[in-house]
C-alpha cells in the first residue's frame, strides 16, 4: 500500500498538473480569442473596403446614367426640333406642289378647250368642203337644202 507520504505527493502532483493545465488552457483561450478578434477586424476592414468600392461604383454608374439621360434629353429635343423643321418644309413643299398642279390643271383645261374648238372648227370646215365638192351646199330649187350630217 502506498504510504500517506506517497499519496500526498501524488495529490500535489495532480494539483500542479491541473493548475498548469488550467494556465495552458487560459493562455490558449486568450490566444484563440486574440486570433478571432484579429480575424474579425481584418474581415470587417475588408467588408468596409468592399462596401466603399461598391458605393463608388454605384455612384459612378448613377453619374453615367444621369449623363446619358441628359444627352438623350438634349438629343431628343434636337431631333424633335429638326423633325418639326422637316415637317414644316415638307408641308410647304406639298402646298407649293398643290398650287402648281392646280395652275397646270387650269392651263391644261384651257388648252384642251381651245384644241377642242379648233378640231370642231376644222371638222366643220372639212364637212363644208365635202358638201361643196359634192354640190350639196347649194339650195335645191324644188325645196329646202338637204342636210346629211
Amino acid at each position: 500500500m502506498a504510504s500517506q507520504d506517497q499519496r500526498f505527493q501524488a495529490g500535489e502532483a495532480k494539483g500542479r498538473t491541473e493548475e498548469k493545465t488550467g494556465q495552458m488552457m487560459g493562455t490558449t483561450r486568450d490566444k484563440m480569442q486574440a486570433a478571432k478578434d484579429k480575424t474579425s477586424e481584418v474581415a470587417q476592414a475588408a467588408k468596409d473596403k468592399t462596401n466603399e468600392a461598391a458605393q463608388a461604383a454605384k455612384d459612378k454608374a448613377q453619374s453615367a446614367k444621369d449623363r446619358a439621360h441628359e444627352s438623350k434629353d438634349q438629343g431628343g429635343s434636337y431631333m424633335a426640333e429638326k423633325a418639326g423643321a422637316a415637317k414644316e418644309k415638307a408641308s410647304g413643299g406639298a402646298e407649293s406642289a398643290h398650287e402648281t398642279a392646280m395652275a397646270g390643271q387650269d392651263k391644261t383645261g384651257g388648252v384642251l378647250q381651245q384644241t377642242g374648238e379648233k378640231v370642231k372648227g376644222m371638222a366643220q370646215g372639212a364637212a363644208d368642203a365635202v358638201k361643196h365638192t359634192l354640190g350639196m351646199d347649194k339650195p335645191n330649187e324644188d325645196g329646202p337644202t338637204r342636210d346629211y350630217d
